[in-house]
């Protein structure tokens, strides 16, 4: 029988104060490894680019365009379920390791007992709400047009009522992903690098954010322009915008707390 080590908890972090050449040296060091490495940040991105090729086949096979919106638009609500492998080869080049696969795929299995699957839960649950109100939302402004089929009439979303759908989803899509945004910016890569709950991770990752907020927004911008983009030549720039978004993201964290001691 073998048993764990139970690590002591950690010290809160203290925040630091982030300035725009902090994020500027973020993204280029983001970039520098993914150009590292890249075959793992194309495996991680991989992942991402099937996962939006079989919504889009299976909305479009079954004729629920709608849905291909839904969850389309929340998609990259997940792609914080994948940054932990891209934060342990941004760790390791740091400390200056080599990544291995079984290092890195290892690292993200042994996640399972620690807090990730806690805070990932909580991230799951704000996905199924925002598919719920997606729902909803279609349901209110588009519920009468029975008779029309948005598969070919995309002309619908030009009215009135396909215009307010578009602005009220659009509003709550965006609330709902700042709030995951600021509570795991910073709460996910803490997670990773030191024992604490992950209650107290997504209360720092959210002080962060808001005692750092013009920088911050202007990152999480970044994160939706950069994802957006991406997926428009049908998902193919997510093999290298989601990798490099997660590198850069760790050394955000890096700039952002305090080292431990």
């Amino acid at each position: 029988m073998t048993t764990e080590t139970v690590q002591p908890a950690s010290k809160v972090p203290d925040i630091n104060t982030v300035t725009f050449a902090m994020l500027k040296a973020a993204i280029k060091a983001g970039w520098g490894d993914f150009m590292a490495y890249p075959l793992f940040g194309l495996f991680f991105g991989g992942v991402y680019f099937l996962g939006g090729v079989l919504i889009w086949y299976v909305t479009s096979t079954t004729g629920n365009t709608y849905w291909f919106m839904i969850l389309g638009f929340g998609f990259p609500l997940m792609g914080p379920f994948l940054a932990v492998g891209l934060y342990e080869i941004s760790r390791c080049r740091e400390r200056g390791e080599v990544p291995t696969w079984g290092g890195v795929l290892g690292m993200a299995y042994r996640q399972k007992n620690r807090q990730f699957p806690s805070i990932i839960v909580v991230i799951l649950f704000i996905f199924m709400i925002w598919t719920f109100a997606g729902h909803m939302i279609f349901a209110v402004f588009m519920g009468l047009s029975t008779m029309t089929n948005i598969s070919s009439s995309y002309d619908v979303f030009l009215t009135v009522n396909g215009m307010t759908m578009l602005a009220v989803g659009s509003v709550v899509g965006a609330f709902l992903a700042g709030l995951i945004y600021a509570v795991t910016v910073m709460g996910l890569p803490l997670l990773l690098d030191r024992e604490l709950d992950f209650v107290t991770a997504m209360i720092v990752s959210f002080q962060t954010v808001f005692q750092n907020l013009p920088v911050m927004i202007v990152w999480g911008l970044c994160i939706v322009g950069v994802l957006v983009l991406a997926m428009l030549p049908f998902f193919l720039g997510l093999l290298v915008a989601l990798p490099v978004l997660g590198h850069a993201t760790w050394h955000l964290y890096r700039a952002a707390l305090s080292p431990e001691e």
